[in-house]
């Protein structure tokens, strides 16, 4: 059987048992003392990953970009960007990942381009260019205005008016990232073509950014008040997005041992279904934004439970049905850091609660990603004002709402939310700049890089660091990790959560004070085979933000 067989009971797929591990090549490390990680810098630390047990590492995009959006404005697919290191440093880069058993996934921006990349420069040369149709361009309304009401997720219309054509094109993003016309069959062509280039180099598949959006909606038509308020879900809807992965797949992914993961903003976990049920060929994985946005209402967080966390992981874990699986996450480029936005990161607490998460992330059922940082407990960046902020979501969103909300409280949801707080370097000692670079970082390192960095963690056997390498060890070695099912046995608790995977049950304190959790009499304990935890009977005492994994009988 394939990886990506119709049958539930086929052979299982390598990504199931996989654990990734997304690397922000900007901020990883950096070798040429330029303030920019590069991929030489993630060649150095191979052997880190490897003593990590990560089995994939997800690369964020490394292509040719003139970095309007930290690469994710892609001017050349084939080229690798002069910050980052060249073509013989990605080859060496993935070379030296092959020989430790770790693949690859690279990043396919495939929404959007650059403004810059050849094809949009030739697409507003005229309106009969051949490639004008790569891009979706539109006449004016009579009054001038934009051709619909659409807006962009980093402010303002998401249409910008090209004066040599006289015609709007369509951006989601930034006005620097006009977005592809995927009804053009050579655009889709494209596409394919790319994705064999970076394939037959030996990358093991994809992550492929925001890929809903790639069907627009037949006749773009005006979206009602309602719809504008979470627009991403209109974005997302077109059913001609299954078309076009059907195709996918046909066309490039079957002849490859692959693992796709979808970007799913905007798609709800019961449409998410459509996209990783085996027997329609569409995708393996969605990265799927329910719970790391669950406390986020446009620019503000609200606030979040532990029942509605619990509510929500068993909600996605019903949602893909038996031909599907979920990804696991708490944190990437794209949110703030697991261990401020779900945790505590009081320097008195930051590691009891970052070991809670990543034993959440890597004993939940799926396949879980861990982000660059998050196995050493990183925290949350300390902006004092909106000009520390490198991130264009944060400026043009506030372009959005300054008339109507004060510096303050915007400056208070962007420190808690913004991008930037996972975009710092990590942090590997206590010496300057964190040991990320000699030069002058693109980013500031977090001041905390004194107390949290890989190598001091390295030397202390229970630091964050050794926590998050024995559980995926342990985690390999547990059928009832990889495979078992998922049941919360107390859904409405406000501390624990405590949930069955197959035999083995995994309680998490969510607070800093101790407690008494009483465990169901047909869940008979047999003991604590990883973390901490004192038994009495059917009593499991919990020191504050501690987890433990027991040994069950029935249930």
């Amino acid at each position: 059987m394939t990886a990506n067989s119709t049958s539930p009971t086929a052979a299982r797929p390598w990504w199931k048992d996989a654990v990734i591990y997304q690397i922000y090549p900007r901020s990883f490390l950096d070798t040429n003392g330029d303030g920019v990680g590069d991929l030489p810098g993630i060649t150095a630390k191979l052997d880190y990953l490897k003593a990590l047990g990560v089995d994939v590492v997800w690369l964020s995009p490394h292509f040719d970009s003139p970095n309007a959006d930290n690469g994710y404005d892609i001017r050349d697919y084939r080229k690798v960007m002069a910050e980052f290191g060249t073509m013989a440093d990605f080859d060496a880069m993935l070379a030296g990942m092959t020989a430790r058993g770790i693949r690859l996934i690279i990043d396919l921006v495939v929404n959007h381009s650059s403004d810059e990349h050849a094809w949009f420069v030739e697409s507003r040369k005229s309106r009969d260019n051949p490639y004008r149709d790569y891009y979706i361009w539109r006449d004016p309304k009579p009054d001038g205005g934009p051709p619909n009401n659409y807006r962009a997720f980093f402010g303002g219309p998401a249409w910008t008016f090209d004066e040599g054509s006289g015609q709007y094109y369509l951006h989601y993003f930034a006005a620097k990232q006009p977005d592809l016309n995927w009804d053009n069959p050579k655009v889709r062509q494209e596409v394919w073509d790319l994705m064999r280039f970076w394939l037959d180099k030996g990358v093991s598949g994809f992550r492929m950014d925001v890929i809903p959006f790639i069907a627009k909606t037949s006749g773009l038509p005006d979206l009602t008040s309602e719809e504008l308020r979470a627009p991403q879900f209109v974005y997302a809807g077109d059913p001609r997005l299954h078309d076009h992965l059907r195709e996918m797949r046909r066309e490039v992914l079957d002849h490859y041992d692959t693992m796709t993961v979808g970007e799913a903003f905007g798609v709800r976990p019961e449409k998410a279904r459509d996209l990783i049920d085996s027997r329609r060929r569409e995708l393996d994985l969605v990265i799927n934004f329910d719970i790391v946005r669950m406390d986020i209402d446009g620019w503000r967080k609200t606030s979040w439970t532990l029942p509605r966390l619990k509510a929500l992981y068993t909600e996605l874990d019903q949602a893909v049905g038996p031909f599907g699986w979920n990804t696991v996450f708490l944190s990437n480029h794209d949110n703030p850091r697991s261990v401020s936005h779900f945790g505590d990161d009081d320097p008195a607490w930051v590691e009891r609660s970052a070991k809670v998460l990543n034993t959440l992330i890597l004993t939940q059922r799926g396949t879980p990603f861990l982000y660059q940082g998050e196995e050493l407990g990183m925290t949350n960046y300390p902006f004092r004002t909106l000009d520390d902020f490198d991130d264009l979501e944060v400026a043009g969103r506030w372009r959005d709402v300054k008339h109507r909300v004060s510096e303050a409280e915007y400056l208070a949801n962007a420190r808690a939310m913004g991008r930037d707080n996972a975009r710092t370097p990590m942090q590997w000692t206590s010496g300057p700049n964190g040991g990320f670079t000699t030069g002058r970082p693109w980013l500031p390192v977090n001041p905390n890089t004194a107390t949290i960095n890989a190598a001091a963690e390295a030397e202390r056997p229970d630091s964050v660091l050794n926590h998050t390498r024995a559980l995926i060890a342990f985690r390999r070695d547990s059928i009832d990790l990889r495979e078992g099912d998922y049941r919360d046995i107390d859904p409405d608790h406000e501390q624990v959560f405590a949930y069955r995977r197959g035999k083995l049950l995994v309680l998490l304190n969510f607070e800093r004070e101790a407690v008494r959790y009483a465990v169901p009499a047909e869940q008979a304990l047999h003991g604590v085979v990883f973390g901490s935890a004192e038994i009495q009977g059917q009593t499991v005492r919990l020191d504050g933000w501690t987890s433990a994994i027991l040994e069950v009988g029935a249930g």
